[in-house]
């Protein structure tokens, strides 16, 4: 019994700790208002939308969108893969962490980049089309 109850324990902490993980949409997904295929369609995700995991089930993931929407998507349309979502009107991706680098590429709200690591108040991004630079964290959500 105390091997059972420790199992469970270890395992309730491993879900824990992914909670809150940044994950994306790997496909176009549904969002749900309950883990279950026969809740409530609130509306359908886009491809690589960032994602943090609240809770991890089996099968379903409770998570939030950049806005602070709450919902739960099943766990086969997600990616480990990271992006960022651009959240100021618009932001400058400089070519390094600098606010006197030159400007790589120009992102406006909403755009969605590739994450590819921090550096201090920065975050490294790539977008689609190859270009790579430097955002300010605070310019983004999902880092």
């Amino acid at each position: 019994m105390a091997r059972l109850l420790a199992t469970l324990l270890l395992s309730a902490l491993c879900s824990a700790a992914q909670a809150l993980e940044f994950v994306s949409v790997a496909e176009p997904a549904i969002l749900y208002d309950a883990n279950s295929l026969k809740a409530k369609r609130l509306y359908v995700a886009t491809r690589f939308l960032p994602l943090q995991q609240l809770v991890v089930l089996e099968a379903w993931v409770k998570a939030r969108d950049s806005t602070g929407k709450v919902f739960w998507i099943e766990k086969r349309n997600l990616s480990s893969k990271r992006y960022v979502v651009v959240t100021a009107q618009t932001a400058m991706v400089r070519s390094n962490w600098s606010n006197s680098a030159p400007v790589a590429f120009v992102a406006p709200r909403q755009l969605g980049l590739e994450w590819q690591g921090n550096s201090g108040d920065w975050v490294k991004v790539r977008h689609r089309d190859g270009s790579t630079g430097y955002i300010r964290a605070s310019e983004v959500w999902g880092e």
